[in-house]
């Protein structure tokens, strides 16, 4: 081969290795392209979800869910649960039994959460069933955090009362803002597990920044001062009042003098709805599988916080642990939102309840100081069990609002989801102050942590049993009707059917 023809051949093969280069390196650079798009994706996967909610749904409302859950719920009931515990340990000096009995206190306003359902739902003012009831809460949440805080030394009791008028406030907001929830649930049936999600990641978000927060402030400005930073998030609440949207009812003349028929007929309708086996049974299990997991958070906290017997946590630590364990629950909300919002009820709430019963051994080995034989650090090991309760608490917690929302007849849908929401405040309360019994049963106070790992073990065990009563939760899929859409028109219908045979049968 002559040299003109190896030059030929030359010429020929560089323009096709060029063009492979070229090739691999478009490839490459297409590649590059498709991983940023898709981590660009991700990002703007939450803000895209938001704008189809909002395009949906109201926007208003998507924003009335975000203060309420992220800054009212998240945010003030986090901070609030943190300092009220330093102010009842180190300002009140009171024994740990005695806290659980007077932090039950504080779900007394979310029993009442079905007479402020009445409130909305029946007793519209000038025109509007949801707007004023804001107002009224962030008016009352505000005045009494100011008032516990700018106040000298109170009495107990006082002081008692105004914690619980600010948890009166985030009661009637939270009830209000469930109204709304519960009628567009009804409404948009298919969207309702995402707005359940929506309510998980603004509380847990808002909650994160409140246990983060809140040792900080407790350090700097004592457990009595903080309380100051409760009366903030009133503030948006009363604006909330004055920019969600509702349509204004008409007829306002004649409100007054229908208000105690519709008052009438939504007791009646209650009345008749819980009696359907699709609706009690499970609402028994919402209660029982609180009450009967008894709260041993007081001792707990006394003895994370205790030099000689515990691991002697700062007060900033104790918030990181908790802002750590908001972030958790963030994460337990999108596991849900991702893989288990298609799961039966039954199936999904078992599965939950066992881990949530595992789990708490974890409790266990801490108090019993196992971690140190297996060279775990106090810290870490902390961190580690606080995550794994908030993913799996959150796991469990959000079908039960989901059924919660299904059991809700269209036309009393506030009060009604106020009443199970009541059963489950009601079933909290029996969980705090039964744990107040049994740590006071086992002599566990501000300084004998002695029995508190028994106290916890039968907790565990109490977790466990509830199982037993999974037979009570339907096994419908979470998109499922459960009740029917007459349910009151037929429960009226077969009430009044009753009330015309008594004089016939008088008459034979």
């Amino acid at each position: 081969m002559d040299s003109s023809e190896k030059e030929g051949l030359v010429d020929e093969s560089v323009p096709s290795q060029n063009s492979a280069s070229i090739s691999n390196k478009s490839n490459f650079d297409s590649a590059e392209i498709c991983k940023k798009c898709s981590l660009f994706s991700v990002f703007l996967e939450p803000f895209q979800w938001l704008q189809m909610l909002s395009s949906q749904l109201d926007s208003t409302f998507i924003f009335g869910i975000v203060l309420v859950y992220g800054l009212s719920q998240g945010f003030s009931g986090s901070f609030f649960k943190v300092v009220s515990d330093y102010y009842w340990k180190d300002v009140q000096k009171v024994q740990p039994s005695a806290v659980q009995v007077y932090i039950g206190l504080y779900y007394a306003p979310w029993i009442m959460k079905p007479v402020w359902g009445l409130f909305t739902d029946v007793f519209p003012i000038k025109g509007y069933r949801r707007r004023p009831y804001f107002v009224v809460a962030g008016v009352l949440g505000g005045a009494s955090a100011l008032m516990v805080a700018l106040t000298g030394n109170l009495p107990a009791a006082l002081a008692l009362g105004c914690l619980v008028g600010v948890a009166a406030g985030m009661a009637i907001a939270d009830v209000t803002i469930d109204a709304c929830i519960a009628r567009n649930s009804i409404e948009v049936p298919s969207l309702a597990p995402d707005m359940q999600s929506l309510c998980g990641i603004c509380s847990s978000a808002g909650a994160l920044i409140g246990y983060s927060t809140s040792g900080f402030f407790v350090h700097h400005l004592g457990a009595q001062g903080a309380l100051v930073l409760l009366a903030i998030p009133p503030v948006f609440i009363i604006l909330l009042g004055f920019v969600i949207y509702e349509r204004k009812s008409s007829g306002l003349h004649s409100e007054k003098q229908k208000a105690m028929e519709t008052l009438g007929v939504a007791i009646r309708g209650m009345h008749q709805t819980i009696k359907f086996p699709q609706v009690w049974k499970p609402s028994l299990y919402m209660y029982l599988s609180l009450a009967l997991s008894i709260s041993t958070h007081e001792g707990q906290f006394y003895w994370y916080t205790d030099p000689k017997a515990g691991p002697a946590f700062s007060q900033e630590f104790v918030g990181v642990i908790y802002a750590i364990g908001a972030m958790a629950s963030m994460v337990g909300v999108l596991i849900y939102h991702k893989t288990l919002k298609d799961i039966p009820f039954r199936n999904l709430l078992f599965f939950a309840q066992l881990l949530y019963g595992t789990s708490g051994m974890l409790d266990l080995i801490f108090i019993l100081r196992w971690n140190l034989v297996l060279g775990i650090p106090d810290y870490f090991f902390v961190i580690m069990e606080e995550c794994v309760s908030r993913i799996i608490s959150r796991i469990r917690w959000i079908p039960m609002i989901v059924l919660s929302t299904r059991l809700c007849p269209l036309g009393i849908e506030g009060t009604f989801f106020a009443l199970l929401m009541c059963i489950d405040s009601l079933g909290s309360l029996t969980s705090k102050w039964g744990g107040g019994v049994v740590l006071h049963i086992f002599d566990v106070s501000r300084t004998d942590f002695t029995n508190l790992w028994m106290v916890i073990l039968i907790r565990n065990i109490m977790r466990i049993a509830t199982l037993g009563l999974i037979f009570l939760v339907p096994k419908a899929d979470q998109s499922d009707a459960l009740i029917p859409p007459d349910i009151l028109t037929s429960a009226v219908t077969s009430h009044n059917e009753g009330l015309e045979l008594v004089p016939m049968n008088d008459q034979g």
